[in-house]
């Protein structure tokens, strides 16, 4: 299973890249076309980061490694804000079919707004070893959408373009209708985020610690995940056989000892060691 999922996460990886440059191709030829305007999208900026955390992520699957704590976070966040793009763009589309706007969709934006943010949250929730993602990360999980906004707004006060509406002060009402959109926004990061990190809190993987691996020696320590439960049973069973042949080295060796001269030695039979016996004077 994890072979099969680490294939898919390289193929999906691949898969964006080509997207990415595909999309890139294509608008091209748009007479408003600009190599910053292009990067300055939510959604080129996350599939990117996408792209790479796919490909990290798949060979850690096919080498049968789970996700480090601090690396399971970021593919957390990655995987929020790419989803958060799928989602804020259907509903763009909608609302610009419900007005009789038609928008340009080729297979690239297919890819990178539809299919791979359905991707992720499938594979988010059925691929196997999901390492805990701590609730701690939702206090950072709106720093990057608040700092790109801001430098979004700031640039495009400048040059006179906006990646999408609801940053535009000419297509959104200030402040109501600003402050609803981007709360809006917002509102679904943290709640995406949240989905996330209780599903991987309802089907944990092993802790990445420490592998346990058995080898001719016994017990060993590798890096990996530890698996507790065979860790303690291991541990348990080792002590039980050393207290055992402690135990056995004691009595072998009292039963072999003569017996020392002055004290009595219950053997079973009438009399001994019972101080009613006759004493020597």
């Amino acid at each position: 299973m994890r072979t099969v999922v680490g294939v898919l996460r390289l193929v999906v990886a691949a898969l964006g890249a080509a997207a990415l440059v595909s999309y890139f191709v294509y608008v091209l030829g748009f007479s408003t076309f600009s190599t910053l305007n292009y990067f300055a999208y939510f959604t080129q900026q996350s599939n990117i980061a996408n792209v790479v955390v796919l490909a990290v992520s798949g060979v850690l699957a096919l080498r049968g490694r789970p996700e480090g704590r601090a690396f399971a976070a970021v593919h957390a966040l990655v995987t929020t804000y790419v989803v958060v793009s799928g989602i804020v763009y259907g509903v763009i589309l909608v609302e610009s079919l419900s007005n009789d706007f038609a928008i340009g969709v080729p297979w690239s934006t297919q890819v990178l707004h539809f299919w791979i943010p359905g991707f992720l949250v499938v594979d988010w929730v059925l691929a196997p070893g999901r390492t805990r993602v701590s609730w701690s990360i939702l206090s950072v999980v709106l720093v990057f959408p608040v700092v790109w906004g801001v430098a979004t707004i700031v640039r495009g006060a400048d040059v006179g373009w906006y990646p999408y509406f609801f940053l535009d002060p000419a297509q959104v009402r200030w402040p109501d209708e600003f402050v609803m959109y981007n709360a809006i926004a917002l509102g679904v990061i943290v709640g995406v985020m949240s989905g996330l990190i209780a599903l991987s809190h309802l089907r944990p993987g092993p802790r990445p610690s420490v592998l346990l691996r058995r080898g001719a020696g016994g017990v060993v320590e590798a890096g990996g995940a530890l698996d507790v439960g065979a860790g303690a049973a291991a541990s348990a069973g080792t002590g039980a056989q050393a207290g055992g042949a402690q135990a056995a080295g004691a009595q072998a060796a009292g039963d072999s000892a003569p017996p020392v001269a002055g004290s009595s030695v219950d053997d079973g039979s009438p009399g001994a060691g019972d101080d009613s016996g006759t004493r020597s004077r």
